[in-house]
């Protein structure tokens, strides 16, 4: 009941660049919490009536992946972040990670971080860093940076235990800020 009325609030989202697509994007690593957690908040999301983007099923076979990601991080109004065990060690994660945080820094925009049994102290200090440092571009670093910059937000922090319970937070915080 409560969802259907908070569907009324919300703006709607257009296919244009000059507006936003989705009211959410969800970030995380797919061998961690694709068939789990992220598929739960992914349905809670949608049944709230949130346009949420989820790379598999927003992306149709034969696109392509990176462009598509870009364009769905462009037209986004909101970023969640699920930080799980192996997110850091995807180039893929923090590659879509630096363009979230770009995002966020050009046009003001939402990230929520969501730390799915992470400590977001530890973050920026991965040891998945370590089989990364070879990369000589630059991008170590960049990464390292923007991994800082998420810690230090305000996210939530779900450890052992339930963790169904973020997401009537999360939705109500998102039609909050998405009827402002």
């Amino acid at each position: 009941m409560a969802a259907a009325s908070s569907k009324s609030q919300l703006p709607e989202v257009s296919s244009s660049t000059s507006r936003c697509s989705y009211h959410v994007f969800l970030s995380f690593r797919g061998k961690d919490t694709r068939k789990n957690f992220t598929d739960h908040l992914y349905t809670a999301l949608v049944q709230a009536g949130l346009h949420t983007f989820r790379d598999d099923n927003e992306i149709r076979r034969g696109e392509n992946i990176d462009y598509e990601i870009q364009k769905s991080i462009h037209e986004s109004k909101i970023f969640i972040v699920v930080f799980s065990k192996d997110y850091a060690s995807s180039r893929w994660c923090l590659d879509e990670l630096l363009m979230i945080m770009k995002r966020r820094k050009i046009c003001g925009l939402i990230v929520l971080p969501v730390f799915y049994h992470m400590d977001p102290s530890k973050l920026s200090e991965h040891e998945a860093f370590d089989c990364l440092e070879e990369e000589k571009d630059g991008r170590v670093e960049a990464w390292k940076a923007a991994l800082r910059e998420v810690a230090n937000l305000g996210g939530m922090v779900l450890q052992d235990g339930y963790t169904t319970f973020c997401f009537p937070l999360c939705i109500l915080s998102f039609n909050n800020t998405i009827s402002n």
